[in-house]
């Protein structure tokens, strides 16, 4: 009998274990190929386009982008995972900033990485996304720790910081490639008006509930797996 160190079945493993490392390595290439090609697609054609053209792009087969993603909207949620992944990242150095800058920095760094990741913003901020709950938290403390610093007024609220983020995409989506650094001085202005002082403001701030709501009402499906051709 063969040792089983040198059966035919061992070698046999062995070789097939080698041979899928760079099968896997070629797995994660593909992937990431694929959710760059996305994020351009969605910028120019918006998420009604087709996943045939984000096959195009990325220069894979419609067989490979399936087996990465099954349907257009796992591929969506990927990209959209991937851009909260790094807000939170973004969140967490900022929450290694002294003195309360911690939230000045975070919306400059996530507005700036916005502005390069134009393809999935219409659905960045969907409520039920456990990531987004993730950096609501993170942001929340950054918030805080402004204010215990006195860097912004104490009646900003985290719905407050919501809407900022959102006026950033807004004008992201209306000024595009025309003036792609438009929003840096629209952000120095939000920043100006958030700082500390004594006059009130006249207006209530939105509840989270009315936040979510808002985001319900506005996310956009994508189309199903049959119509994406």
């Amino acid at each position: 009998m063969n040792s089983p160190d040198k059966s035919p079945a061992a070698g046999r493993s062995g070789s097939a274990a080698t041979l899928r490392r760079p099968m896997r390595s070629d797995a994660l290439k593909n992937r990431e190929r694929l959710l760059v090609a996305a994020g351009q697609v969605f910028e120019e054609k918006g998420l009604e386009a087709s996943v045939a053209d984000v096959a195009r792009v990325a220069g894979v087969g419609m067989g490979t982008l399936y087996r990465r993603f099954p349907s257009k909207e796992a591929l969506i949620d990927a990209l959209v995972s991937e851009v909260l992944e790094a807000t939170i990242a973004m969140a967490e150095d900022a929450a290694t900033r002294p003195d309360g800058t911690g939230l000045e920095h975070f919306l400059r760094a996530s507005s700036a990485y916005q502005a390069a990741h134009l393809g999935c913003l219409p659905k960045l901020w969907k409520s039920d996304h456990h990531l987004v709950k993730t950096a609501r938290t993170l942001i929340a403390c950054l918030l805080a720790d402004a204010q215990e610093h006195g860097r912004v007024r104490l009646d900003l609220t985290s719905t407050d910081v919501s809407l900022v983020m959102w006026s950033i995409r807004g004008v992201l989506e209306t000024t595009g490639s025309n003036t792609p650094a438009a929003w840096k001085r629209h952000l120095d202005l939000l920043i100006a008006g958030m700082r500390p002082s004594e006059a009130e403001l006249a207006h209530r701030p939105l509840s989270q509930n009315q936040i979510d709501r808002i985001l319900s009402k506005h996310e956009q499906p994508a189309a199903p797996t049959g119509a994406a051709r």
